[in-house]
């Protein structure tokens, strides 16, 4: 199946580029790698590869023609009958969209990678009819390789949401369009489904199915500490589908795991039934206890001084803190049945923010207020952090996880260092 070359995206507000010259010509063979052609933006001249085996055809801008982001400049086909085929046909103008859309700049699903060809929209930013300012977060976006918050790009008004949350947009798609004046009536609604593809040709040979997964062998790549290294996107498919990610290590899949490896993954054989005399999955079980916890009185000072009322938040500071220093981590916090999940991008309160459709890298259960003291639960889908109620003003600590979720040396640096922003939150948030 040949495959488009489209004009990426090389900046958030970048609308065109300017084709500066091939280094490749139509009917020539290209690999992964080579160096296809260049692009001039306003910022830079940059040198794009090819991201497929096979060979180039279909070429419909020359070297000094002005190509809007996401249009289709070239096609790689598979092989030289594909490539005559596609000579030979000529590639139809995208449709209309129909409906009245509001004027104003379009706001593109952004190329992040440049083997990216599509990103999930985990969540709007910024509510249908807001104002926004360029440096604002208008959006965040998954990939196969990191999740991102994507700026607006230019000051105006959010006057069209042209897709909802958890649909798989092409780069280069417009999502969003933002106007210089307040919209009368947003529009918001879903994106627009490319065309379906015309079935293959009867004698085209049909696609091949995944090839089984290598021998076991010694994985290079692997974290010594015997942590699985894989994706966000990897890991909420692997999630999905109740796969289990310690498989590729096993086989030799080389890590960090992406989505394209759920593939191979699900193509494995299935294991065999696991008898009564199998042992259970191994976890990790660290308890630690608080003689004198200071955040009741820390929440307390924190409603009335800095206005911050809700009591999970800051539970999520904490534990975001310890768990990952400055970077940005998803932490969920349990409490009275329900569950909040929270944005941790520093170390203050500020810093915390709540998201939706986020999956936690840590669950931080409450049951302070519940008669359970001490528990044995085993290893979850994430690691969890429970908090029990101690001896009078004392809190217990329970951390459970699996060894590939956390290794031990860590589980017991986070555990600590934990436990003492617990009892002096003051000089971990401020």
């Amino acid at each position: 199946m040949p495959h488009d070359v489209i004009l990426p995206a090389l900046g958030m507000a970048q609308e065109s580029g300017i084709i500066v010259t091939w280094h490749k010509q139509p009917g020539d063979a290209v690999a992964v790698g080579d160096l296809l052609f260049e692009v001039e933006t306003d910022k830079a001249t940059v040198e794009v590869e090819a991201q497929h085996d096979g060979i180039l055809t279909g070429v419909t801008a020359k070297a000094g023609d002005e190509v809007p982001v996401g249009h289709v400049i070239a096609r790689i086909a598979a092989t030289a009958d594909d490539a005559d085929n596609d000579a030979d046909a000529e590639r139809a103008p995208p449709a209309p969209v129909d409906g009245e859309l509001p004027d104003g700049r379009e706001v593109i699903m952004p190329t992040l990678g440049m083997a990216q060809d599509s990103g999930l929209l985990i969540g709007w930013l910024v509510a249908p009819g807001a104002k926004v300012a360029a440096d604002d977060p208008l959006f965040e976006v998954e990939t196969d390789k990191s999740t991102m918050e994507v700026p607006a790009g230019i000051d105006g008004y959010l006057a069209a949401q042209l897709a909802e949350p958890g649909e798989d947009i092409p780069t280069g798609q417009v999502i969003a369009i933002i106007s210089p004046e307040a919209p009368s009536a947003p529009v918001t609604r879903k994106a627009v489904a490319a065309p379906t593809p015309p079935k293959s040709a009867p004698d085209r040979a049909p696609e091949p199915a995944p090839p089984p997964p290598a021998a076991a062998q010694p994985n290079r790549s692997a974290d010594p500490s015997g942590r699985i290294l894989a994706s966000p996107k990897a890991r909420r498919l692997a999630l999905e589908q109740g796969l289990d990610l310690a498989r590729l290590s096993a086989a030799g899949v080389s890590q960090p795991f992406h989505a394209k490896d759920i593939e191979t993954l699900r193509a494995m054989p299935s294991e065999p039934a696991e008898t009564s005399a199998t042992p259970p999955r191994a976890s990790l079980h660290l308890t630690a206890e608080i003689a004198n916890e200071g955040l009741t009185d820390f929440t307390a000072w924190a409603r009335t001084t800095a206005e911050i009322t809700d009591p999970n938040a800051v539970l999520a500071s904490l534990a975001g803190g310890s768990l990952s220093a400055g970077a940005r981590v998803i932490i969920g916090v349990e409490a009275f049945g329900a569950t909040q999940v929270f944005a941790v991008t520093g170390s203050g309160l500020r810093a915390t923010q709540r998201v939706e459709d986020a999956t936690p890298a840590l669950l931080l259960r409450d049951l302070r207020h519940s008669r359970v003291c001490t528990l044995r639960l085993g290893a979850e889908a994430t690691p969890v952090l429970t908090l029990t109620a101690g001896a009078g003003s004392g809190v217990g600590l329970t951390l459970e996880c699996a060894p590939d979720q956390m290794s031990p040396a860590t589980a017991l640096a986070f555990l600590t260092d934990f436990a003492g922003r617990l009892e002096h939150p003051l000089r971990a948030l401020l």
